[in-house]
């Protein structure tokens, strides 16, 4: 078992703590140490949450001790196992998660769930074996072949349908108690900037990005009670990331140096201070300037359109 991570860092200054003040919140994909979503627990117990759900699908050992630390500083927490794209197991959180929190559901839901891949060139053919022959060749291009596209769908799947499920789950709730929610979505700023090597990542966050609009679309009149944002977010030191700390060619294009999951907990708790009514529909991308001695953490509202354009043919 681990928790690593130094509570003291994560209470913010009274403005920023105003994001979570009070609040229930549940947050998927957060029990695995050193990750962003135990960073977003962290910061939600240390900043005067009334209730942190702690959900994880195999991380079960980090997330107890994450739970068991939140406990500790007196904040009620508690630990919820689900696979995010399994809708029989996360019906059957529903009353559970109701009933951890004071028999009333979440005032946010803060969707984080996610993978990584392993990376491979998507479309490229693999390189020659000098004295393979040509059995040989074909079936190792067919089994990386397997393996790259069973990893991405993964990726795409935990991503997308637990996100839709999630949403799904407690804006129904929401609407059918009457009770405020507010939806966020964490994607990457690589779902505007494709890395290479990372299909499913990439067209997994830019779904994601569609996901507000969706929602309003399909809540009509009933969309005020409800309201939605995608956070794209930078290179963040996790498990995931860690053996590309110090790869500039991984991530040096787009930011000095990996931001640590406090620096990226505290700069998603400054946007949540603003009114619900503010983000929602946004989509909102924290960008890394500075040095790397001194970081600069800016957010920017990306607005994505749609233009069209006669064709001539």
């Amino acid at each position: 078992m681990a928790f690593t991570a130094n509570f003291e860092k994560f209470r913010f200054n009274a403005d920023v703590a105003q994001a979570f003040a009070g609040k229930s919140v549940l947050i998927t994909g957060s029990g695995k140490d050193g990750g962003i979503g135990q960073a977003l627990a962290l910061a939600a117990a240390a900043n005067g949450a009334a209730a942190v759900g702690v959900h994880f699908h195999s991380s079960y050992r980090d997330g107890f001790d994450l739970v068991a630390a939140i406990r500790k500083q007196g904040v009620a927490a508690f630990a919820l196992q689900a696979d995010v794209t399994n809708t029989r197991e996360l019906w059957a959180s529903r009353s559970y998660v109701i009933e951890q929190m004071g028999n009333k559901g979440p005032d946010i839901v803060i969707c984080n769930s996610g993978l990584t891949e392993k990376g491979y060139r998507f479309g490229r053919a693999l390189p020659e074996i000098e004295g393979e022959s040509r059995a040989e060749r074909r079936t190792r291009v067919r089994q990386e072949f397997i393996e790259n596209l069973a990893e991405s769908s993964l990726v795409m799947n935990t991503k997308i349908d637990g996100f839709v499920a999630m949403t799904h789950l407690w804006a129904g709730e929401a609407l059918y108690h009457k009770q405020a929610l507010q939806l966020i979505y964490i994607s990457s700023m690589q779902a505007l900037e494709p890395g290479a090597a990372v299909p499913g990542y990439v067209v997994a966050n830019w779904a994601v990005l569609k996901l507000p609009e969706v929602l309003k679309v399909n809540l009509g009149k009933a969309s005020d009670l409800v309201s939605a944002a995608s956070l794209m977010l930078p290179f963040i030191r996790t498990g995931m990331t860690e053996e590309y700390v110090d790869n500039q060619k991984v991530f040096g294009r787009w930011q000095p140096r990996m931001l640590e999951p406090v620096e990226a907990a505290h700069s998603v708790s400054q946007l949540l201070v603003r009114p619900a009514s503010e983000l929602n529909l946004g989509n909102f991308k924290l960008g890394v300037g500075g040095t790397a001695e001194a970081v600069k953490l800016t957010w920017s509202r990306v607005n994505i359109k749609v233009s069209e354009e006669a064709v001539t043919w």
